[in-house]
């Protein structure tokens, strides 16, 4: 592990290098929504899109990292989809999505954002996740606390967390629109908010796994479940919950209170609070959670099955 000085030196150039990212996709979503420009589809799957912005991004983000720590790792999205080859190793390695919210920014919806993650020891430890349409900025380093834009310190808002019938839940449709996946997605979202159910507040689907947790850390969400997503997502992200007081748990269906496993496409995040308030509200959640398969490539050294 990083000493307190090493982890401050690599956010506040995530934190610099997050910002010039941020720079490039508001400039691309000005153009965009100007004159339009390629959408692709990966896999296949309309659902699932890339842009030449997430492309540009990555490349950007990647070079400057080599440039900067060149016996660091990189695990990205595009390279990634690119058919590129990794194994999750001890060492230093930034786990980055150049624009979550692909498609939020096809359609000009602002909520997007670039994700730096860093991970050492297999540790998430460094997480900067910016939204330069919103121009809000969240960072964190492992013991450090969390903040947005710097300056202000998260959790924002601490009221206290109850069960879920006191919740703002988010959730999102994901790219899987098959029915064995959507049909219990759906499911959830009726035994969630119904008066059969937990009956939950309400919901909310912004599009982007990155900022709906960090509006958990942030405190305006108190509950965020999804399954489908991937370590690019939400690896910076979970550093800022953690460091906010919340925590993330598995998503998969069977109770499991450690550390989510950052690979496992499952996740359950809740905001700040007791721990025993904590645990209270994803057993309630566990409860009603549907079993959904979420198969992957394995990452040598990342994933177990």
């Amino acid at each position: 592990m990083a000493d307190s000085a090493t982890l401050k030196e690599y956010l506040t150039f995530a934190i610099a290098l997050a910002k010039e990212a941020g720079a490039l996709i508001k400039a691309a979503s000005e153009k965009r929504m100007a004159d339009g420009g390629a959408v692709l589809v990966k896999y296949e799957n309309p659902a699932d899109l890339v842009t030449e912005t997430d492309q540009a991004v990555e490349k950007f983000i990647k070079e400057r990292l080599a440039a900067t720590y060149p016996d660091h790792k990189f695990i990205g999205e595009e390279t990634m989809a690119a058919g590129a080859e990794t194994a999750f190793t001890d060492k230093p390695t930034w786990i980055v999505d150049p624009v979550d919210g692909t498609t939020n920014f096809v359609h000009g919806f602002p909520f997007v954002a670039v994700s730096i993650g860093l991970t050492i020891g297999k540790e998430p430890v460094v997480g900067v996740v910016y939204n330069p349409l919103m121009d809000e900025l969240y960072s964190a380093a492992k013991g450090q606390g969390a903040f947005l834009n710097v300056n202000q310190q998260l959790p924002l808002l601490r009221a206290p967390l109850q069960d879920v019938s006191q919740c703002l839940v988010a959730t999102e449709a994901g790219s899987d629109r098959s029915p064995a996946v959507i049909d219990k997605k759906i499911q959830f979202i009726h035994d969630i908010v119904s008066q059969l159910g937990a009956q939950a507040h309400s919901l909310r689907c912004t599009g982007s796994a990155a900022l709906n947790l960090c509006h958990i850390a942030k405190g305006v969400l108190d509950v965020y479940w999804e399954v489908g997503c991937w370590e690019w997502d939400v690896t910076a992200a979970i550093v800022i919950v953690n460091e906010a007081g919340g925590k993330v748990y598995s998503g998969a269906s069977t109770p499991d209170p450690r550390p989510v496993n950052i690979f496992s496409r499952k996740y359950l995040a809740i905001r700040s609070g007791s721990e025993e308030q904590q645990l209270k509200v994803a057993h309630q959640l566990w409860e009603i959670i549907p079993e959904i398969d979420a198969p992957r490539k394995p990452v040598p050294g990342g994933f177990e099955p």
